[in-house]
């Protein structure tokens, strides 16, 4: 029972010893990836174009719901003096306007997201491959993301990589 114990405790004691070892060739670095990306021209260019092609949607959201209302207000002038069989068209008809106006606005929705992603992924794998190269060249073990929020405590032998990376992309 005492070898299995003094076992135990010797093989405790070396992977204190492995990890602490570990810990202590590590080089921690952190880096704020959001506010890396704001400074980033190419994600200023992507947002513009998000918003021109946000505005392209709404306007013709807007036309469609114009045209809609027009429909109806006139349907509702003419509404006494048509026959049953003309009011229930024209009310299928305001039916199945509304119905392509709330299609358009979940596609258009949907579609701006794609948009979104598909212009900012450029901008991200840019962002993601500077940090990479600055981390390999610098002998990281790890760099951190501190924008994610999760991130609460870093080591003070943790650098900030913000600056290097900076001057990896050519930002000021």
């Amino acid at each position: 029972m005492k070898k299995i114990i003094l076992l135990l405790a010797v093989t405790l004691m070396s992977g204190v010893f492995t990890v602490g070892q570990a810990q202590s060739k590590g080089k921690f670095g952190h880096i704020d990836s959001s506010k890396l990306l704001s400074l980033m021209p190419e994600r200023e260019k992507a947002q513009k174009e998000l918003q021109n092609y946000s505005k392209q949607l709404e306007d013709q959201l807007t036309s469609m719901q114009t045209e809609l209302q027009n429909k109806y207000n006139a349907y509702l002038t003419q509404k006494d003096s048509l026959s049953d069989i003309l009011v229930q068209t024209k009310e299928k008809e305001l039916q199945d306007l509304q119905t392509r106006i709330q299609n358009f606005q979940t596609s258009a929705q949907q579609d701006l997201q794609k948009k979104q992603q598909d212009l900012m992924q450029p901008v991200i794998e840019k962002a993601k491959n500077a940090i990479q190269k600055v981390a390999k060249e610098k002998g990281y073990t790890y760099v951190f993301d501190t924008s994610v929020g999760a991130l609460l405590y870093w080591p003070e032998n943790s650098d900030d990589l913000l600056p290097l990376v900076k001057t990896e992309l050519g930002l000021q």
